[in-house]
């Protein structure tokens, strides 16, 4: 299926006290919102993936010392990961969100593995300095998933 990827212009702050959950569905709607808003006769798909760590959001790192910082937190630690999505059906006049949650476990790891790490994978524009996809795998397991709407 032929696609355009529209990049969205909002702002991803997390409000006070807003929890992890609702953060990423609001941001996946928010995303779609706003491409709909500047597209026509499209279907949108959207999505945000948030990590948590004692309730703690670990956004994208804003420089290497940073991510360092949020996989040592993770090392050896049980996290959350959420993802939301959002589709805006603009010819059908339609919307749809949910939420995937999974809880997933570091081995311990030591710093010069992070380091290594950091340096092999583009970790600057992952929640929480890391991802599935990438080298990543080899530092966690997936233990089950814990929430799906």
């Amino acid at each position: 299926m032929p696609f355009s990827v529209v990049v969205p212009g909002i702002d991803e702050t997390p409000q006070p006290a807003e929890s992890p959950e609702i953060y990423a569905s609001r941001v996946a709607r928010e995303k779609a919102l706003d491409v709909s808003a500047r597209v026509s006769g499209a279907l949108i798909l959207s999505a945000d993936t948030v990590v948590t760590l004692d309730n703690e959001i670990l956004g994208k790192p804003v420089d290497r010392d940073d991510a360092i910082r949020m996989l040592e937190k993770l090392s050896g630690r049980e996290h959350t990961v959420y993802t939301a999505v959002c589709v805006v059906d603009q010819p059908g006049g339609r919307r749809r969100e949910g939420i995937e949650g999974t809880l997933v476990r570091f081995r311990r790891l030591v710093r010069q593995e992070i380091v290594a790490y950091v340096e092999r994978e583009n970790v600057m524009d992952k929640a929480g300095a890391y991802a599935i996809q990438g080298f990543a795998r080899t530092l966690f397991q997936v233990l089950r998933e814990v929430i799906r709407t």
